[in-house]
């Protein structure tokens, strides 16, 4: 059959940018974006990314493979970009909020970005940003402010123009960048680099098309969904539902803060029925439910909120509460280089006739692939052998297919290091049940080795989380003179336990509650633990400050007692 050869009638290249002029088309008046008092149809947004692709080439002079970076929180704006900046032919670079300004200045360098758009509530971030660049003696990249849409402030501004103006003088008309290979990069992503220097991941059009059209089946996103954009669009392109959203006619409803009452007031007011975020996420809405919603009669009101959960393995004792209060949570694993989400722990219906806790235990786990994924295995990474589907042999999390990132930019050897043997290495230690399902026991450098026991710290974190003083802890290995590691365990407790809550109370609950190897050693209490700016938990640093502990073990008891 060799003579049926590809045409523009039979091939056209895999985007999620196509999703948008459909949109603009199918759902014209249907609202595309929500935010506080602006309201956006898909038409209004598909002219208006239209006219910024426009300027970015005739005003701004960007070109094929340019970086075009963007500071903001989710607003109408960056949401645009992710069409808008495809459509000019350049690259997106959305950059973690949250980072300081020497760290946001070495990924403008990095990438080589040509523009940066920046929100106007990060100008003492951006005055910071720009000294490092005349400190050092570096072409700033062009600046443009995003002042608010919906109240402009007149901040006074770095660069010659602001977002709305830019649109302004955007040409509709104008004929978008064509894509002729879904090979060429559409996004650059930097990784959190808490244990390095972060990487720049690459994805492809063709990832970013078929991630994001896997998460929407496999998550059950139907027509006309309203989603709460409670996932920062900075973070893996929001799991790639920036684009999901125009491919299903929804509505985004952008919220500058997760604050509990943001939230909680956005869930009621526009009857959201999706949001994706990371577990601390999870944590905020839980504690700020009673003050923010009378939880019997909202829960009448409104319909059942499906969570798509990431970014760390939430307990399970978390996800039995948040449940009770009419969210429906799916839990998913994934990672920068993945384009997001690469497992979902897809539901059995045998499972509902479980007990509540033997449920979320179940729901805590990874799950299954993605089916933009090949294949998914969990490896000895000595022989590259398959572990037995026994649910206790360990090795590490292998995947591949077609979502993962083309490489680390400007990084051979990084990229050469994750792909061996056509696999990528994710870094993660799991174990794979006979049903197939994998779960996540650790990060490979987490694992804690205790005369000769491997000691997954996410296990004595997920017991440790069922205590109702635990608001929220970390554990990690601690040298020990006779076992080589030992756990010791950081914990911050809730308010009300703050006085009332003793080391011993907590170590004899581990000791009833897992083996005795398991137990730490040493019990820290913290009034915040470190954090990355994604929000995760910073073992590496909690890691450092077991180096100036002064074990004193009590010898009846086998641990050491610390508070800070």
């Amino acid at each position: 059959m060799s003579y049926l050869l590809k045409c523009g009638a039979n091939y056209v290249p895999l985007s999620p940018i196509t999703f948008l002029p459909r949109a603009a088309s199918v759902y014209s008046d249907r609202t595309s974006i929500i935010y506080q008092n602006t309201r956006f149809t898909w038409s209004q947004t598909y002219h208006r990314c239209l006219r910024l692709s426009s300027a970015l080439r005739s005003l701004l002079y960007i070109k094929k493979n340019d970086v075009v970076s963007v500071l903001a929180p989710n607003i109408p704006a960056i949401y645009e970009m992710h069409f808008a900046v495809p459509m000019a032919g350049a690259v997106l670079n959305t950059i973690n909020t949250r980072l300081h300004a020497k760290d946001v200045a070495k990924i403008l360098v990095h990438s080589e970005a040509k523009v940066l758009f920046y929100d106007y509530q990060y100008m003492k971030l951006i005055d910071d940003i720009i000294d490092h660049f005349i400190s050092s003696n570096t072409p700033l990249p062009q600046l443009i402010l995003i002042d608010d849409i919906d109240t402009p402030t007149g901040v006074v501004r770095h660069g010659k123009f602001e977002y709305e103006e830019l649109i302004a003088r955007g040409d509709p008309m104008h004929a978008p960048h064509v894509l002729e290979d879904e090979w060429d990069a559409i996004t650059l992503n930097y990784t959190s680099g808490t244990t390095s220097a972060p990487k720049g991941v690459v994805y492809s059009h063709r990832g970013a098309y078929i991630s994001c059209m896997t998460l929407l089946l496999q998550w059950g996103v139907g027509n006309e969904p309203v989603y709460l954009w409670s996932l920062p669009m900075f973070h893996c392109n929001g799991w790639t539902f920036t684009w999901g959203m125009a491919a299903r006619g929804g509505t985004n409803v952008c919220i500058r803060n997760t604050s509990a009452a943001e939230m909680h007031r956005a869930i009621t007011q526009h009857k959201v029925t999706h949001m994706c975020c990371a577990p601390i996420v999870l944590k905020i809405i839980f504690e700020g439910f009673d003050c923010n919603m009378s939880a019997t009669a909202t829960l009448h009101r409104r319909p059942v909120v499906e969570i798509l959960t990431g970014g760390a393995p939430p307990p399970a004792a978390l996800l039995e509460k948040i449940e009770n209060l009419g969210f429906h949570v799916t839990h998913a694993y994934g990672l920068t280089e993945a384009t997001g989400p690469a497992m979902v722990c897809e539901w059995k219906a045998e499972w509902n006739e479980l007990p509540r806790k033997d449920q979320a235990n179940l729901k805590a786990r990874q799950g299954i692939s993605v089916l933009t994924l090949a294949d998914i295995d969990v490896k000895n990474l000595e022989d590259m052998k398959s572990v037995p589907r026994d649910g206790k042999t360990r090795g590490e999390i292998v995947i591949r297919g077609s979502s993962i990132m083309k490489g680390y930019f400007k990084n051979e050897e990084e990229t050469r290091k994750a792909f061996v043997d056509g696999w990528f290495l994710t870094g993660d230690v799991g174990v794979i049940h006979p049903d197939g399902y994998v779960e996540i026991k650790d990060r490979s450098k987490d694992v804690i080795i205790s005369g000769g026991e491997n000691i997954s710290s996410v296990e004595v974190e997920n017991v440790l989380y069922w205590h109702p003083a635990v608001e929220e802890t970390a554990v990690v290995a601690m040298k020990h003179p006779h076992w080589g590691e030992t756990p010791c365990a950081f914990l911050k407790v809730k308010k009300e336990f703050l006085e009332s809550v003793k080391e011993e109370e907590i170590i004899m609950y581990c000791r009833k509650n897992m083996t005795k190897f398991m137990v730490p050693k040493k019990v820290v209490f913290m009034d915040e633990l470190p954090k990355t700016a994604t929000g995760k938990i910073l073992k590496s640093e909690l890691r450092e400050m077991t180096k100036s502990f002064k074990m004193k073990t009590m010898e009846h008891q086998g641990v050491a007692l610390c508070r800070f």
